[in-house]
């Protein structure tokens, strides 16, 4: 499927690298192998999907050369999209990341050497530049260290003219965001975080349907609670350092989800398909919607989720999921 006005055909799905990170980082799914790693994202293009996510933080940088390693000497090479915009303190490396873009040109160097290409296909504003750390949640007001919008997507689009990427994208950005960026240069694409638990994004998606803007969504999956595999034993049982471990989503809120997980049991027994991909293929019919980000620590979950891109989904099924997502009394509309 295009992204927006680019020349970039995409998979449905696309290979999700923030797992893929490995450890010793504030936001760390546990330790990972590498060789686990690298087999699953060539499992993943031998079966169709033709690009891959990650992001300069994701192990602090870390996963970025794990997917450098990945896609070298494939034959046919997948897109590769990046972010930046979440700097880490090497002499701290569980303290949460800033979000800035004051170093970006440096981050875009640094990432084209982790990554071992010439350019990168599409690069992404991770995160609204708040000068702060991630952690920061604006209740003082806006903060004095933050970067304007139109500046740092002036220096992203000069990025793009000056060939070292592709396309220019922003993440978990509102529509007034969308919308000031528009002004300065086209957003190519957006990537928010889209699921049957987490709607909140429909308009920042319809914003996009609306100016030719690509649309990448995150966490279809809700970092696995829709993957049918979660338990409160499986979340005891979590590594220390697993964020999930003490996430509300996986905690408080977890039996509320896996009422929804629950939901699509019976829906992927009728279809022959793993529940993920019953949770991924109800993402992949929101209008805008060009693919989602899954992902997977081996080639075993990637198989979860692969039948993801050709399932059509009936109006029994989807007025199933509708009625969980209803009583599940999480945010964002519950149909498009």
């Amino acid at each position: 499927m295009r992204l927006g006005t680019t020349d970039m055909d995409l998979s449905r799905t696309g290979f999700g690298s923030w797992a893929i990170g490995g450890a010793g980082w504030r936001w760390s799914w546990g330790g990972q192998n590498d060789s686990d790693s690298i087999a699953a994202i060539r499992y993943a293009v031998e079966h169709g999907v033709n690009w891959i996510d990650t992001a300069a933080v994701y192990g602090h940088g870390h996963s970025e050369e794990v997917v450098g390693k990945a896609v070298a000497g494939l034959a046919e090479a997948p897109y590769v999209f990046t972010k930046a915009g979440l700097v880490w303190d090497p002499d701290d490396p569980a303290a949460s990341p800033r979000r800035t873009m004051a170093q970006v040109r440096r981050e875009a160097e640094d990432s084209l050497r982790r990554l071992g290409v010439e350019a990168i296909d599409l690069y992404q504003v991770h995160w609204p530049d708040t000068g702060e750390s991630q952690d920061w949640d604006g209740a003082d007001g806006p903060s004095p260290n933050a970067t304007p919008l139109e500046e740092y997507w002036r220096t992203m689009a000069d990025l793009k003219a000056e060939g070292k990427v592709r396309a220019i994208g922003l993440s978990n950005h509102s529509v007034a965001e969308l919308e000031a960026a528009e002004r300065v240069a086209h957003v190519d694409a957006v990537q928010p975080p889209f699921s049957a638990l987490n709607r909140t994004a429909a308009p920042e998606i319809a914003w996009a349907a609306g100016h030719g803007t690509g649309v990448i969504v995150y966490s279809p999956l809700e970092s696995g609670l829709l993957a049918g595999r979660f338990s409160p034993e499986r979340v005891a049982a979590l590594s220390d350092d697993d964020w999930r471990k003490t996430h509300p989503n996986f905690t408080t809120g977890l039996a509320t989800r896996l009422a929804v997980t629950d939901a699509l049991r019976p829906i992927a027994e009728r279809h022959g398909v793993p529940v993920a991909s019953v949770a991924v293929a109800w993402t992949l019919i929101w209008p805008g919607i060009t693919g989602a980000i899954v992902g997977a620590r081996d080639a075993a979950q990637v198989d979860g989720w692969l039948p993801a891109s050709t399932l059509t989904l009936t109006p029994e099924d989807l007025s199933e999921i509708t009625a969980a997502i209803g009583a599940s009394a999480t945010d964002g509309p519950a149909t498009p």
